[in-house]
């Protein structure tokens, strides 16, 4: 029987515009049937009411709805990607499985097993480049290494993107999905229960002036497009064209985001290691009691107190805010940057592996473009720059003006020299 089916695999592209390889696969002449798996080797972990996975759920249902317009469906499954793909491939006698790239470590293990079986039964696996401007072999030095410092990199990436201009709009026809129906899964069938977290609408309004508002959390001014741009509900083609006309500051987190993805993929290690062996001999306290008191936010520092609380209340932190209590964390409690990485990753909606752990060792002074070991963030100081009125403060530590409010976990002066000292230490030592 000649094959007539291809499947589209939607991962972290989650919408039904400017899809690059959901719009080849509607080119290729062939229906198209749009799947989503739900990974249990990545759900396996997650609290039964994890936020990310209800603002998944509630996409994925808009975009079944959407498809049930033009008579076909989003056909969504629970398992073993490879196992779930064997079926659907059989049941549609498909030709071919499309998708994007994923460029995290073990994304890129999952896909080469998949495609490596894929191509034993005579099916093709094509990927496309969809969620970055420029993927991990396409802004090196010349000599083809990876850049491992920011500005340089970011230097090249806008060289190289003033040539390319890589912003064209990939159009969809609809009129080439696969006609099917498919009943959409409850979320309980899935194993989970809808979050009470919700994930805010993204505004771009202020970006003109996002430069000079962007390090005041009480503000609010924030996109909160980042958990959008993590799964793909908006094209990342369509954001930097917007961040040109807008503000080149907001330009530069973008491109950040993508040297960090960049540096995840040339140094998988990092995942787990100092990007940096010299730091390997640090002696990390490790206080279990103190880190629990860092992650209620309750260590006596306002600032802190409030980004964390911030955090386990709404899924969010402020930017300037996680550099603050990351550092706090590293340098004023000593404790492994790593014990933070997994706390951000439990709780943050945006949470992305690169950026987060790229941002971590950043604090840490143990990553690639780091801030020095022997910069050691002042909380009481930074409260007193960007939020000297205490309005954010007041807003997340709401017993702030009670007696009972914690006293302060460490004194700032005897910490910092504690953290210097362990640091030269430590690096005496390699």
């Amino acid at each position: 029987m000649d094959k007539k089916n291809l499947i589209f695999w939607f991962r972290r592209d989650l919408r039904l515009e400017d899809n690059v390889a959901l719009s080849n696969a509607l080119k290729s002449g062939f229906k198209v049937i749009p799947i989503f798996i739900f990974d249990e080797e990545i759900l396996e972990n997650l609290p039964k009411d994890d936020a990310r996975v209800s603002f998944i759920y509630k996409t994925l249902s808009k975009i079944d709805q959407q498809l049930k317009k033009v008579g076909s469906s989003l056909l969504v499954k629970k398992g073993n990607p490879l196992e779930v793909l064997k079926k659907i491939v059989s049941k549609f006698n498909a030709k071919s499985v499309y998708t994007n790239k994923d460029y995290e470590p073990y994304a890129l293990i999952r896909d080469k097993e998949i495609k490596e079986y894929l191509k034993s039964n005579n099916i093709q696996f094509l990927s496309f480049k969809d969620q970055v401007i420029f993927e991990e072999n396409e802004v090196v030095k010349n000599d083809g290494l990876p850049y491992t410092v920011y500005t340089p990199y970011k230097n090249k990436w806008l060289q190289k993107f003033d040539k390319l201009r890589d912003t064209k709009n990939y159009h969809l026809d609809f009129s080439n999905f696969h006609q099917f129906s498919h009943q959409f899964p409850l979320i309980k069938s899935l194993g989970f229960i809808e979050s009470k977290i919700k994930v805010k609408p993204f505004n771009l309004h202020n970006l003109n002036n996002y430069d000079s508002v962007r390090d005041f959390p009480y503000q609010d001014k924030t996109s909160y497009l980042s958990p959008y741009l993590r799964f793909g509900l908006v094209s990342v083609r369509k954001i930097v064209l917007v961040a040109l006309e807008s503000n080149l500051t907001f330009l530069n987190e973008l491109i950040w985001r993508e040297f960090f993805m960049q540096v995840l993929f040339h140094f998988p290690n990092v995942v787990v290691n100092n990007f940096k062996a010299k730091y390997d001999a640090i002696s990390w306290r490790n206080n279990e009691s103190e880190f629990k008191l860092w992650c209620k936010g309750e260590t006596g520092y306002p600032l802190v107190d409030a980004g964390m609380r911030q955090l386990n209340s709404t899924g969010y932190m402020h930017n300037r805010v996680r550099m603050i209590t990351a550092g706090f964390l590293c340098k004023h409690l000593l404790i492994d940057w790593r014990w933070g990485e997994a706390y951000f990753a439990e709780k943050l909606l945006d949470y992305e592996l690169s950026s987060n752990n790229g941002n971590w060792q950043w604090a840490a002074g143990t990553g690639c473009d780091a801030a020095p070991y022997f910069r050691v963030f002042n909380p009481e100081t930074q409260l007193k720059k960007f939020d000297k009125e205490l309005l954010y403060v007041r807003k997340w530590v709401l017993d702030f003006d009670e007696l009972t409010y914690a006293k302060p976990i460490v004194e700032h002066k005897q910490a910092r020299e504690r953290a210097l000292n362990t640091y030269k230490k430590g690096l005496l030592e390699i």
